[in-house]
């Protein structure tokens, strides 16, 4: 430990009293101030403060309500080093910090420097809470599988093929044809050999993972109405067998099911196509690439196999009879019907928000329904599918009641990990996560109020479905880093690392759409508007942002190519084969390739370090590397000075700006700027936003 004894009374004799140093506190629970980061039950965790050199009288940490004296550890020429290890770590524990220079007392906790404290944004430390590490920072890219690319046109839908939810289904023969406001039936013939022919693309762009949206058999289009969990769609896998090309007796009850039941539920072609995605997960994994899973877990569809309201599997040897169907049914309680000695059951059921199409899943009263979907979330992250974790759909409505939906993902996370210890497990979440974030439920959520939510607003004044548009949120540098710190704060640092950060998704508007800052929906504007006025110089601050950002930056699959779209269904367009912005694409393989090179960018800790009206400008850094990250959308140029010294970045070094986006394009760079007086002074062009790295030797 350093002994400052001798300056403490040499500042008694002469009353120094120092001006507190507020942006030199720091401390956060990376790796660098927490040691180990992700503690074991029994480890001593090292914790670390910092200060500025000679600048305050103490530093505390208060642990679970106990206050403890830390001691400085480390100094260099500018900062010391507070540290403390803590008893062997038995359960999880909350601190925060108090620090004390003359009569000026103040705390440290999530939220940064604050005058009071509140549990409620403690630092925490829990024992055996472990994320993946390979999906730190990694680049994740989602497909909307039948809008990709249609790679095998012999497992398209058929015109006419089934009804669902009253019509007919389509398939769409024009693939740039906008999808209809009501689209859920029209099927445009993307598939799974569509994606494994566009892997030379995906691994060309940068990507590690490709996040698929649900590829189990389902009769929609977006198959977030499961009809059976053991089997990847016939329709984006194999047909190996199809019997007859015309609909049979079309006067029979169910006729315009009989092609479907002859294609989709077919055990051969079941069977193909799960061998089939056993091939592209080991080409993915070959290229480096993981593969994510949608679990839509909370409710299955109405054509699902243990309910079969539409008689798809009615006199069926192969399968049980749906509790629809039978009373004798062994998925009977899977369901809640609201008269279960009505029969037949011709009243109604539990459906998620009302719709009968949607089935809730009954887990509190069926142990075997949760058994089972224990083992669905084994199977599929187990050899020989072997993918790489889950995001889960809606998970916070998952059963009827908070402490079962906790047990529910408590179970999972441990039947998951069993089969695969480096499976990621990620939830659709609006709101406050932390409750499922305690280490035995999620690793962490899709990231709408820390990431998608505040960019947006700040870049384009509008909201996430392009429903409202709110001018004094545009370029309010206050509501931004208000809105990260307050969002930021529900999350451990590991599961902040692995954020899923998305710009666009298939329930948004697209995010190239909200930066002309339109309000409407494709029934109100119509789909051309979707396209008109948008501005591609706020969207390349966006990307920019999104790959230096902390979390695990994803593309919302053709964002990249300059898809636009209002928000469900119109931002499930197709990719534009044979018509992309190659020159947007070029910019997200740079923005990527800055992104994975860059330590900092990758791991590094946050530091916020400028905002004024329509500029805002942070920091990552590591001990051996440190990035500033500055967008301005305004249209004026703007000097900023930025005090990169409290990311450790010496005066009279250089910081070399590696990219400049501007109003009509951007281009890589190597201008190097000098940090002089503790600050980098940078001149950003309007509507610009520009990237700096500084690394030691």
């Amino acid at each position: 430990m350093v002994d400052r004894s001798a300056q403490k009374v040499i500042n008694y004799i002469y009353n120094y009293k120092p001006i507190v140093n507020y942006g030199a506190l720091f401390s956060d629970g990376s790796e660098r101030f927490r040691i180990p980061a992700e503690p074991r039950t029994g480890d001593k965790v090292r914790l670390r403060f910092r200060t500025a050199r000679d600048n305050v009288d103490y530093v505390l940490v208060v642990y679970n309500g106990e206050k403890l004296s830390m001691e400085i550890a480390e100094s260099n020429l500018t900062f010391d080093y507070y540290e403390i290890v803590l008893p062997e770590l038995v359960e999880r524990g909350r601190y925060y910090f108090e620090i004390g220079a003359g009569n000026v007392t103040v705390f440290y906790n999530k939220l940064g420097v604050v005058k009071d404290v509140d549990e409620q944004y403690d630092f925490e430390v829990i024992p055996d809470f472990t994320v993946p590490a390979w999906a730190r920072g990694a680049v994740f890219y989602q497909i909307f599988v039948d809008r990709f690319y249609n790679g095998d046109p012999s497992n398209d839908v058929i015109s006419n093929e089934y009804k669902y939810i009253g019509r007919m289904v389509t398939k769409v023969d024009d693939w740039d044809k906008v999808p209809e406001a009501v689209d859920v039936a029209n099927f445009y013939g993307g598939d799974l050999q569509g994606v494994m022919d566009k892997l030379d693309y995906l691994q060309d762009l940068g990507i590690d993972a490709i996040y698929f949206n649900p590829i189990f058999v389902s009769p929609s289009n977006h198959k977030y109405d499961i009809q059976d969990y053991d089997y990847i769609d016939p329709h984006y896998g194999k047909i190996v067998v199809d019997e007859g090309d015309i609909l049979k007796d079309e006067n029979s009850e169910n006729s315009e099911a009989t092609r479907y039941i002859e294609r989709v539920t077919n055990l051969k072609n079941l069977e193909a196509s799960n061998e089939f995605f056993i091939s592209f997960v080991e080409e993915a994994h070959r290229r480096g690439i993981k593969v994510i899973l949608d679990g839509v877990f909370n409710h299955c569809g109405s054509f699902n196999k243990w309910i079969d309201k539409e008689k798809i599997y009615e006199g069926r040897e192969e399968y049980e009879k749906g509790a629809y169907i039978d009373k004798d049914s062994p998925y009977n309680s899977f369901f809640r019907f609201n008269d279960k000695n009505a029969w037949p059951y011709n009243n109604t059921y539990d459906g998620w928000w009302g719709h009968d199409t949607l089935p809730k899943l009954n887990y509190e009263e069926s142990e075997k329904l949760h058994d089972y979907i224990m083992e669905i979330g084994k199977k599929w992250v187990s050899p020989p599918y072997n993918c790489d974790g889950w995001r889960l759909d809606v998970a916070a409505d998952l059963g009827c009641s908070e402490e079962y939906n906790h047990r529910f993902w408590r179970d999972f996370r441990n039947a998951v990990r069993s089969a695969n210890p480096e499976a990621i497990i990620l939830a659709e979440h609006y709101g406050n996560p932390k409750p499922w974030l305690m280490g035995d439920q999620w690793d962490t959520i899709m990231n709408y109020g820390a990431f998608m939510e505040p960019i947006t607003w700040f870049l384009t004044g509008v909201e996430k479905h392009s429903d409202e548009f709110r001018g004094d949120f545009l370029g309010n540098p206050d509501i931004f880093w208000d809105s990260m710190r307050y969002y930021m704060a529900y999350f451990n640092e590991n599961s902040l690392q692995v954020a899923m950060n998305e710009l666009s998704n298939h329930d948004h508007s697209r995010f190239l759409t909200r930066t002309n800052r339109r309000v409407g929906r494709i029934h109100t504007m119509g789909a051309e508007a979707a396209n008109e006025n948008v501005n591609k110089a706020t969207f390349r601050q966006a990307v920019l942002f999104q790959m230096t950002w902390p979390g695990a930056p994803t593309i919302y699959y053709g964002d990249e190519a300059g898809v636009c779209g209002w928000t469900d269904p119109d931002s499930r367009r197709t990719y534009p084969w044979g018509k992309e912005d190659l020159v947007l694409i070029q910019f997200h393989k740079d923005m990527i390739n800055i992104h994975k090179s860059s330590e900092a960018l990758m791991h590094g800790s946050l530091i916020k370090l400028h905002g004024s009206n329509k500029c805002i400008a942070f920091g990552r850094f590591t001990d051996d590397e440190a990035a500033a990250i500055v967008i301005n959308c305004d249209y004026e140029d703007k000097t900023v000075n930025l005090h990169v010294g409290r990311m450790g970045v010496p005066n009279n070094r250089m910081m070399k700006r590696v990219i400049l986006t501007y109003e009509n394009g951007y281009y890589p760079d190597d201008q190097s700027v000098m940090v002089q007086n503790n600050s980098l002074t940078a001149v950003i062009p309007r509507m610009s936003a520009a990237v700096y790295i500084y690394k030691r030797n």
